[in-house]
């Protein structure tokens, strides 16, 4: 049986995982998540596309508990199986880590003094490194970082127009997604090598949303920027918003500092504008102004995003969708493209509506494209340079 890598993602209630082995190319195994972490908890999982479970798991009470469970899971599936590295999706790599590092000491107290960067989601990715290192000890525990991806963007793309000494000290766009931006831009490639060769805009749209500019395969721009919060509206996450704002609430509305941190990341977005629901799913069948204007707002700030993105580009090439709402909204593609005839976009409606993953209409001078991310088999490729180290 060949080594087998383990990928783990671990949220602030969830944990995704996913078992690939260790060839030339990652080859999957199983995969799956907890859910729920801390309320209801559900633990589902496929191997070899079969559902091997979907069920409550009341038994989970914390991270350590969905560990266990997965790795239950993973004996279950795959008895006496090796697993020599474990990688791990971190947010924020911050301004030292530009490629997958190896979780020693050092490394791991560098990352702790990020969390004020990324204060919901970087102490649960060290949580799980934790939690990893006790179920193997001998394994490599493998770091790779969303902001990565970005580190090659240009200075103006990666600077706010602060005093200098802010930038020194960390206050710059780091961009986040970076893993699936890493995944789409290699699967892209391959699909249209000579659009991917150009001006490309990659829109990662999900319950997190950004969109990325990458030329030739070198990251130009992001519309995320110190946080996870920048740029455009997610599921319950603000996106654009004017600091001014943020000053109003706390001295007008004498909001303190965690209800505005509540407001800004779990409460607006989709889910505030809606009244309803963070979900885009239940929002195209809801048929409510309120639903409706969520929509057009989401589609809106992606237009303008696309248009600033593709400024910094000179021109564009190709614009591709990704993530859960980019690869099944048909909706959302449609509105979105509906707005940029003016770049020589033409989306093929009866492509959109069938998936495809080339949609734009034969001759669009901008091809537009669907094309799934993946960000388990990212952590599984940058794994694999680590196996035999555990050994050595």
């Amino acid at each position: 049986m060949p080594d087998l890598i383990l990928t783990l993602n671990a949220g602030s209630s969830s944990i995704k995982f996913a078992l690939f082995a260790a060839e030339a190319e990652p080859v999957e195994r199983l995969r799956g998540q907890v859910e729920g972490i801390g309320a209801e908890p559900r633990i589902e999982a496929k191997a070899g596309g079969q559902k091997i479970a979907d069920r409550p798991a009341p038994e989970i009470g914390d991270h350590d508990g969905a560990l266990a469970e997965i790795l239950a899971l993973i004996e279950d599936a795959e008895p006496g199986a090796t697993v020599p590295v474990v990688g791990h999706r971190i947010v924020h790599g911050g301004t030292r880590f530009a490629e997958p590092m190896r979780l020693d000491a050092e490394v791991l107290v560098y990352l702790e003094s990020l969390n004020p960067f990324a204060p919901l989601h970087q102490p649960h990715n060290l949580a799980g490194v934790a939690a990893a290192a006790l179920a193997f000890p001998r394994a490599v525990q493998v770091g790779c970082f969303d902001t990565a991806f970005h580190r090659r963007q240009p200075w103006l793309a990666d600077t706010f127009a602060l005093p200098q000494a802010y930038y020194e000290k960390g206050v710059r766009r780091y961009g986040f997604h970076g893993l699936s931006y890493d995944f789409v831009s290699g699967a892209f490639a391959k699909v249209a090598p000579d659009r991917a060769a150009g001006r490309v805009v990659i829109a990662h749209l999900g319950n997190g949303a950004s969109a990325c500019a990458v030329k030739g395969g070198v990251p130009q721009g992001s519309t995320m920027g110190f946080s996870a919060l920048d740029g455009l509206p997610m599921g319950t996450r603000i996106g654009q918003l004017d600091p001014g704002v943020m000053l109003y609430l706390m001295e007008q509305e004498g909001m303190a500092p965690a209800e505005i941190s509540d407001l800004v990341y779990r409460q607006s977005g989709l889910k505030g504008l809606s009244g309803l629901s963070q979900d885009m799913r239940v929002l195209e069948s809801a048929g409510t102004k309120a639903a409706d204007q969520a929509i057009a707002y989401f589609a809106y700030r992606i237009q303008r995003e696309i248009g600033s993105l593709t400024a910094a580009l000179g021109g564009l090439d190709a614009l591709v969708f990704t993530a859960g709402i980019g690869e099944h909204s048909v909706t959302v593609r449609e509105r979105v493209c509906r707005g940029l005839g003016w770049i020589g976009l033409s989306l093929d409606a009866e492509r959109n509506r069938a998936g495809q993953t080339e949609i734009s209409e034969p001759g669009s001078t901008v091809g537009c494209y669907i094309m799934p991310t993946d960000e388990e088999m990212t952590i599984a490729r940058a794994g694999l340079r680590f196996v035999g180290e555990n050994l050595r």
